[in-house]
């Protein structure tokens, strides 16, 4: 027998003794799938939980259209920076701003029927963010109101507002507005351990001088005593930040020059006087979007 022939019947013979013994190479399992890697996988897939907390500049109160999901009091728009955050990263929202809210609304409920924020929150929210403080104790606007009234009363001469209340209105921010935020966002990292925060600072409302009374009417006076008071403000909101590890976004820069003196098209903010919004000295549409692509820029979401 030639000799390729024989190792053929050997190698025959071979494998007829290895299927009759059972001693056949046995077919090889396949691997169990990783459970963790097709969590962390689908986790990735699935649409980010995001929770928009905050006030009546995080709900763009005023303007339209308005959230049919919101309570009426809320004033929320679904042009506001969360909605638009959301339509550009693609995350599933659950939208809980609310016009007039201020710290305490977080923890405890803001109307009847409108839960307080933290509700919102759990382990399964990985995105927070927030524009929270100017409405705590009523120092921020109230200031902006009666410094109104009294730039009124002037005829836009002099500074009435700063000679009647002096530093009052910033000891109030420094002494309670800033612990209310700490205590806030502390109280957002233990509802959501998960999550990335932000919070976001407030858009310059008037220039560094002058202003432009009647549209925004603060006597010309008045104008660098609210704006310094506005700076206190957003350095409260900074400073909570930092104490509490939350990222902090600084509209400081990108916000000046579109104040609510500026004409249509470039201000982020309306003034008192022949503005869009109804609800004034609040941000437009744009400025809601603006404020969105610093959180998208700042928070690297993009």
């Amino acid at each position: 027998m030639p000799l390729r022939r024989a190792a053929l019947a050997a190698s025959l013979l071979l494998t007829a003794v290895l299927v009759a013994t059972g001693l056949t190479t046995p077919t090889l399992a396949a691997p169990a799938p990783d459970r963790a890697l097709l969590s962390q996988t689908a986790e990735r897939r699935a649409p980010l939980p995001y929770v928009a907390l905050g006030d009546s500049y995080s709900a763009a109160s005023g303007v339209l259209p308005l959230d049919p999901t919101a309570a009426v009091q809320c004033l929320r728009s679904t042009r506001n920076y969360p909605h638009v955050i959301a339509r550009e990263i693609g995350a599933r929202l659950t939208d809980v701003t609310c016009g007039g809210a201020d710290t305490s609304d977080f923890f405890t409920a803001q109307y009847p029927g409108v839960p307080r924020q933290l509700d919102a929150l759990s382990r399964r929210t990985r995105l927070v963010t927030m524009t929270i403080g100017g409405n705590d104790s009523g120092v921020f606007i109230n200031a902006i109101l009666r410094c109104g009234a009294e730039g009124t009363a002037a005829l836009g001469r002099g500074n009435p507002c700063q000679r009647r209340y002096g530093d009052s209105f910033v000891r109030t921010i420094r002494r309670t507005t800033y612990p209310s935020i700490v205590k806030a966002l502390r109280g957002v990292k233990r509802a959501a351990p998960n999550a990335r925060v932000a919070i976001i600072g407030y858009p310059w409302i008037l220039p560094r001088t002058r202003g432009c009374f009647p549209q925004m009417p603060v006597a010309r006076g008045d104008v660098p005593y609210l704006r310094q008071l506005q700076t206190v403000l957003n350095d409260a909101v900074r400073r909570a930040a930092k104490a509490t590890k939350v990222t902090y976004v600084n509209l400081n820069r990108v916000s000046e020059g579109h104040d609510a003196c500026q004409r249509l098209g470039v201000r982020w903010v309306e003034p008192v006087v022949a503005g869009t919004n109804p609800v004034i000295v609040h941000p437009n549409a744009l400025g809601e979007r603006r404020m969105a692509q610093q959180v998208i820029r700042r928070m690297r979401l993009g």
